[in-house]
């Protein structure tokens, strides 16, 4: 164990339990067994690498501090998607406030001849960060209406609509060729 991570206590610093409580490894290995599915939804909400990483150890701290009532919930993996949307959501806000704010000037241009995946995570940024978080877990992540309004605290028919809305405008930016493919 590195030097500093231990009290004397006998309290693990990088874990918040004591060693061989069993708590801290019941979290590792649910942390290794979700955290790639996690980092992918995570990277199609932020579209972008270090925003995806942040997300993902975000919600993971947030699940490791909770631990207790996520491996009580029906489904931890469920829990975690939910914490991970709603910390996107969240944070999407906050920045959204700060934009404001400062007023920062626009984004370049989307480059003219990327290949499809980068279109797509372009045309994605382009949507509000609810509607997009609405399309990435209804389509990428294959859930349910009734599922993505429960995650989103909101009703199925705000869901439908609201992905009906995004889709027409990912079908304006892309062409229907391009959704049409997605949506498969």
């Amino acid at each position: 164990m590195p030097p500093g991570t231990e009290h004397d206590s006998g309290q693990d610093v990088r874990h918040g339990v004591r060693p061989g409580s069993g708590e801290g490894l019941d979290f590792e290995a649910f942390a290794r067994a979700g955290q790639r599915k996690l980092y992918r939804t995570a990277y199609l909400l932020c579209g972008n690498v270090d925003g995806a990483r942040d997300l993902t150890q975000t919600t993971l701290a947030k699940l490791f501090q909770h631990w207790r009532k996520v491996s009580a919930a029906e489904s931890p993996d469920a829990y975690a998607r939910t914490v991970l949307t709603r910390t996107f959501l969240a944070e999407r806000r906050r920045r959204l406030r700060d934009l404001l704010a400062h007023r920062h000037a626009d984004r370049p241009p989307l480059p003219e001849h990327a290949e499809l995946r980068v279109t797509l995570l372009a045309a994605l940024a382009e949507l509000p960060p609810r509607a997009r978080a609405m399309v990435v877990l209804r389509y990428w992540e294959d859930l349910s209406v009734g599922t993505v309004a429960e995650l989103l605290r909101c009703s199925e028919g705000t869901v439908k609509s609201q992905c009906s809305r995004a889709l027409a405008k990912l079908r304006t930016q892309l062409g229907e060729a391009h959704v049409y493919a997605t949506e498969n």
